[in-house]
């Protein structure tokens, strides 16, 4: 390959889910139903939360701060993906690459740390009842969240900053409908090496630790639960857990599925599909596994929608 293939590259090509043009019209209407869908539920859930005085607690600050990092979260690959398909183009340019990789990683970080919080706080919650709106208080939340902030937007950046060094030819194909940077490295003209090695040490630890703070929580939560005294108090005390679990769950099963699967078949097209599990399903799912299973917050989205409606 010349040189001169290898500098300023202005764009990449997306080649997306499928490259069948009949299929083209049914990906764009799902994809946009899903996005739309996934939009109203996590706006309803933070308007609700914001709304209702009873909401004003730890627990569901963390789930509203869930909320809009998957809004965000979606609308850094979808809205990209759905005008390609609408105006018949592949192309994203080469900072735009960058920002989706950047903010894909930023969201997705986020997502695993609020969930290892929402567990400290049930762990909180359970395991020292007494002490916990002590403990939770508002300032320890938002210096818990400020510090996940702090942490995704460093370690990204410090990933991106590694991924500007590398050179890639001219016409590159990107096997995936968004720019993710395992498949950024693949399709890179220059060595990856020093990249893929942060890039799993980066993933080992931002996994490892918050799943570590996960199980550990939980297993106090357990060995709490199986001191209390009646089978009335331990389902009262363990249903508060279980929409946490449930995306819990979710996230981590969907997650791990997509990296089986392309280490299993080591087909690109296949990963891809594989990948919309965590990238679109998991969002768009979290709202309802919050509303269904929780009282309060589906008496609050009741008040929500009685009051828009009396106002029409």
């Amino acid at each position: 390959m010349e040189a001169g293939n290898h500098t300023e590259v202005s764009e990449f090509l997306l080649l997306g889910l499928s490259e069948d043009p009949e299929l083209q019209p049914l990906l764009f209407g799902v994809f946009l139903s899903m996005y739309l869908v996934t939009m109203l539920g996590n706006l309803l859930i933070i308007i609700a939360i914001s709304s209702d005085s009873h909401l004003h607690t730890p627990m569901y600050f963390f789930l509203s701060n869930l909320s809009f990092v998957d809004i965000c979260f979606i609308s850094t690959t979808i809205p990209k993906m759905l005008m390609n398909i609408q105006t018949q183009s592949k192309d994203i340019s080469y900072r735009g690459c960058l920002s989706q990789v950047y903010f894909f990683m930023v969201f997705a970080g986020m997502d695993d740390f609020l969930l290892t919080v929402m567990a400290y706080d049930r762990f909180v919650a359970i395991c020292h009842p007494l002490h916990y709106m002590v403990i939770m208080n508002p300032r320890l939340c938002c210096i818990l969240v400020l510090m996940c902030w702090s942490v995704i937007f460093s370690v990204s950046l410090f990933l991106i900053l590694l991924m500007v060094q590398l050179t890639f030819c001219i016409g590159t194909e990107i096997p995936h409908f968004f720019c993710e940077l395992a498949q950024v490295l693949k399709v890179a003209c220059s060595d990856t090496l020093i990249n893929n090695i942060s890039l799993y040490v980066a993933t080992a630890l931002l996994l490892v630790f918050p799943l570590t703070g996960i199980l550990f929580s939980y297993s106090q939560i357990v060995s709490s639960l199986m001191r209390v005294g009646t089978s009335e108090s331990k389902y009262k005390a363990f249903s508060t857990c279980g929409s946490h679990l449930s995306v819990i769950s979710l996230f981590y099963g969907t997650g791990v599925g997509v990296y089986l699967s392309s280490a299993v078949t080591h087909s690109s097209q296949r990963s891809s599909i594989a990948s919309v599990m965590y990238t679109v399903v998991t969002p768009m799912l979290n709202p309802f596994i919050y509303s269904l299973r929780n009282k309060d917050v589906k008496g609050a989205l009741g008040r929500l929608l009685r009051g828009t409606a009396s106002c029409l």
